[in-house]
């Protein structure tokens, strides 16, 4: 039987507990004194820094919305803090409206970012409850996601140097959390961001799983991710095949292969395959490769569809599927560009896609490899908007410009959700778990 009809989990009752209780830190053993991070000489970090903002749904102006999430549920704006005039992204969701599944998998991201602390990793700075709304603000993501950027800008791929720039970012953020103990489990170019300033991010944090058992990181684990089909083209064969070895740390690897064949030519592997096809194509071997070619006449692709999923949220959300996927004849009529790719390319994707988990590179190894000599240790501002061009970020406009979609605080009750449940009473069960106001604030010194 695999996931797809799997039918035999059964509910799980929800227990108030403190977030200490729930997560002590008992992975400091694991971490690494040695994680360096690319620098910005033009000082433009500051954005990024929300800590100190106000815990108060009166002080921030909506403006225009960045796109959905969480099953729908979330809804993720642009908002300005009104006293500081700063920019940030707010994402509003209706616990009212939350299975216990859901509250479960809210519960586990916040909980998990008073957890982290990482240059790398897009963490919940500042979460408060108003209403049966909660809102989870963090840093605007100027440029968006790596999603995003692929089909407003480089719908043909990105260049290399680009993609490098990503990829360290990304490698570093799973660096940390491998050697947490913790496993992502969604590595995809949605949850690669990318701030004003240049920094990358890795968000996506309600697909990360633990593997601390008893205060000890074991090799292996077996759980399922939530919402496993939406991730099915990234995941790794050994998470899909579900028997008795398990999957580690390595399929995130696995996950970063199908991320660099998705920048470089603007699509996902297996990603209009039926579900049960890509299933077995993965289980048999077969794995995706670059290809140095001359462009093809339009009728030998095949029918290749062009598939960009979802409306970015400037927070690692995707949604809307299917509305935003279409043929290559109807929204691309020319073929792919030619492209010859570096040796190095060829070699970091390869490594990443071998089948066996332990023939595949730790994310530390891959911070060494060749195709990551490219990557500047100190940009200039010139030098990244040239890395950046033809992008524009987002927030570019007058501070004192008027919304671009100023809508109401979102309702309480829709009326068109008020039956999407029978589980009633989200907020005041996930206020017991969590008090609000609060800044997350990590319990363990920055690396």
């Amino acid at each position: 039987m695999s996931f797809l009809d799997c039918s035999c989990i059964s509910p799980t009752q929800v227990q108030p507990i403190s977030i200490e209780d729930q997560y002590e830190d008992i992975s400091h053993q694991y971490l690494s004194s040695d994680v360096s991070e690319c620098t910005f000489t033009w000082g433009g970090a500051g954005s990024d820094d929300i800590t100190a903002l106000s815990a108060n749904s009166a002080h921030y102006q909506l403006l225009s919305e960045l796109g959905k999430g969480f099953n729908n549920l979330s809804q993720v704006r642009m908002a300005r803090h009104t006293p500081s005039r700063q920019l940030v992204a707010v994402k509003n969701t209706n616990l009212d409206e939350c299975t216990e599944d859901e509250l479960l998998q809210l519960m586990n991201e916040v909980l998990l970012s008073r957890l982290f602390r990482h240059p790398n990793l897009l963490t919940s700075r500042l979460v408060f409850s108003s209403c049966c709304q909660l809102w989870v603000l963090t840093p605007l993501m100027g440029y968006g996601s790596a999603d995003s950027l692929l089909r407003t800008f480089f719908p043909d791929g990105m260049r290399e140097s680009l993609i490098a720039y990503l990829l360290h970012g990304v490698l570093k953020a799973l660096q940390y959390l491998h050697l947490m103990g913790y496993v992502h489990r969604g590595v995809k170019a949605s949850h690669i961001l990318l701030s004003g300033e240049g920094r990358v991010y890795l968000s996506g944090l309600h697909s990360v799983y633990s593997m601390m058992r008893d205060g000890k990181k074991v090799r292996t684990v077996f759980d399922m991710p939530h919402h496993s089909p939406t991730l099915l083209p990234w995941l790794s064969p050994e998470l899909l095949r579900q028997d008795l070895h398990g999957y580690g740390v390595k399929s995130d690897i696995y996950s970063l292969g199908i991320v660099v064949c998705e920048l470089v030519s603007g699509r996902v592997p297996f990603q209009d395959m039926p579900p049960t096809q890509m299933l077995l194509q993965k289980l048999r071997g077969s794995h995706c490769c670059l290809l140095d070619v001359a462009p093809s006449p339009l009728g030998e692709l095949g029918g290749l569809k062009v598939s960009r999923s979802g409306v970015d949220s400037g927070i690692g959300e995707s949604v809307a599927t299917g509305s935003l996927t279409h043929t290559a004849t109807a929204e691309r009529p020319q073929s792919p560009a030619p492209k010859n790719h570096s040796a190095t390319l060829h070699n970091l994707v390869q490594l990443c896609l071998q089948q066996q988990p332990d023939c595949r590179p730790s994310a530390s190894t891959l911070l060494t490899h060749a195709f990551f000599k490219q990557v500047k240790r100190h940009h200039t501002r010139d030098s990244f908007l040239s890395l950046m061009y033809p992008a524009v970020p987002l927030g570019v406009s007058s501070p004192d410009d008027p919304p671009v979609s100023c809508s109401p605080t979102p309702s309480c009750h829709p009326p068109h959700l008020r039956h999407r449940s029978p589980h009633r009473g989200g907020v005041g069960l996930l206020i017991t778990l969590l008090p609000a106001p609060f800044h997350l604030r990590p319990p363990h010194p920055k690396i």
